[in-house]
């Protein structure tokens, strides 16, 4: 049975990195100033860059692992510098649950689902 958490706070660096090897370079990512003028108030990470993180807690589980398929939704953002708490849970052979959420106030970041094969 897999069960799986870690504490994770993203920084601007890991925001800039994501962005120069996805091609994501989109202004809310990676641009403090332009950022400062919208509702978010700052820079708010990559709803990939958070699911690569969860893969790769789930490939040092066990590298043996393959994804099938996920299903992912990313109903708050998450910042630069705030704490994120990462959990995984199997819920049935092969079908993982996730979930991703800020640590201060609870607000969850990543929900979802991915379907794994040996």
């Amino acid at each position: 049975m897999i069960e799986l958490e870690e504490r994770w706070t993203p920084t601007q660096a890991d925001f800039d990195a994501f962005a120069k090897v996805s091609g994501d370079d989109n202004a809310i990512h990676v641009d403090p100033e332009f950022c400062a003028e919208t509702a978010f108030g700052r820079t708010v990470s990559h709803g990939m860059l958070i699911y690569a993180k969860l893969w790769g807690m789930l490939k040092r589980y066990d590298a043996g692992l393959s994804q099938v398929s996920q299903s992912l939704m990313f109903p708050n953002p998450a910042f630069a510098g705030e704490e994120l708490r990462l959990r995984i849970a199997e819920e049935a052979p092969g079908l993982v649950r996730m979930l991703v959420t800020r640590v201060a106030d609870g607000a969850e970041c990543l929900t979802g689902e991915a379907e794994i094969t040996c």
